[in-house]
């Protein structure tokens, strides 16, 4: 299939989805559409955190950190100074935070952007560590962000937290957020550096007897993903209104994990499945944890039986379809139009 011809096809189902979200906004309640933000901001996550793990092949458990300084970065920036005078109760937010404000677009680019610099400035004594080490460094590093985060009181508020962020991050945002990080990822990961990061991943030794520079890349790697954690957190802050420090602990890492891990590692069309499945799954659950009624028989709900059931589900996958529910598998015009062409020679 022609380039052009691919470009073509990649606008008009942008087009079609762009359609897709109008509708939804104008038709659908509001349950519908904030699991349609989840589903998008997640998908920012799975994808940043696929990149580090499934392409580059570094066991990280920081993203948590990394959404933190993101969250609060956008925060700051888009919170009215009036509303930080009054909100910061415990300390008086210091100058510059307490004049600092910035349009939505900026405050999110600006969130990615410090994630990747803390991000790289972490990389370069960590990304020395492998395997298991790496993950309980990065690990450190997500608990050391948390309570810095509590104790810097004048410029976080503390363990208060920061409420009533303004709640930009509609479908429009979250979902160009999403597009544009898919972009990104499928653009660096088709080029010469993608291969170098998967020849990492698969032997480093012999990556670096092929003369690839497997810390600069790794480096790189790392950032990138630090940057979409970051901007992922900073939707989410603003998604939700309110973030505080104990929010961003390691069951949220242990989350997008999941999303990465049920969808296939090293798939990016496996993170946008999972984090659709999993977001799905996690809200309709929700069912099981409350009083149902059938006639004159009555089930009583049990709190926590949601995850316990989606427990279940998750170890099944495990079990029985390891590489995920997509596998190494990755969506393309080129195949679709050969299962199409096959499908009709069968015929």
């Amino acid at each position: 299939m022609k380039h052009s011809t691919k470009i073509i096809l990649n606008i008009a189902l942008i087009a079609c989805f762009g359609v897709f979200l109008f509708w939804a906004q104008g038709n659908l309640d509001g349950y519908k559409v904030q699991i349609l933000n989840l589903i998008a901001v997640n998908t920012i996550l799975a994808l940043s955190l696929n990149l580090i793990y499934g392409y580059t092949g570094m066991f990280s458990l920081g993203h948590a950190g990394f959404m933190a300084i993101g969250a609060y970065v956008c925060a700051i920036l888009i919170l009215p100074a009036a509303q930080k005078e009054m909100m910061y109760i415990l300390e008086p937010v210091i100058w510059p935070f307490s004049v600092m404000h910035a349009p939505f677009f900026a405050a999110v680019l600006a969130a990615g952007l410090v994630a990747a610099l803390l991000g790289l400035l972490i990389a370069l004594p960590v990304l020395r560590l492998g395997g298991d080490y790496l993950g309980i460094a990065t690990l450190g590093f997500a608990e050391i962000i948390r309570i810095v985060f509590t104790n810097i009181t004048p410029i976080t508020n503390g363990a208060l937290g920061l409420k009533g962020i303004p709640a930009y991050a509609n479908l429009p945002w979250n979902f160009f957020w999403c597009i544009l990080t898919i972009y990104v990822i499928v653009k660096l990961l088709s080029s010469n550096f993608g291969n170098c990061l998967r020849a990492i991943r698969d032997d480093e030794v012999a990556a670096k007897a092929m003369g690839i520079n497997t810390f600069r890349c790794k480096a790189i790697s790392f950032a990138v993903g630090a940057f979409f954690a970051g901007v992922g957190g900073a939707l989410m802050g603003s998604l939700i209104t309110t973030i505080d420090p104990k929010m961003f602990n390691f069951q949220l890492t242990f989350n997008i994990l999941m999303i990465v891990v049920v969808g296939g590692l090293g798939s990016i069309t496996g993170s946008v499945i999972g984090a659709v499945v999993i977001t799905i799954l996690l809200e309709w659950l929700r069912f099981v944890e409350y009083t149902v009624e059938i006639g004159s028989f009555v089930i009583p709900g049990v709190p926590g039986m949601r995850m316990v059931i989606f427990s279940l589900v998750l170890l099944l996958i495990i079990l029985y379809r390891r590489e995920g529910i997509i596998g190494g598998y990755e969506f393309s015009w080129d195949d679709l139009v050969k299962r199409v062409n096959a499908r009709r020679g069968r015929k």
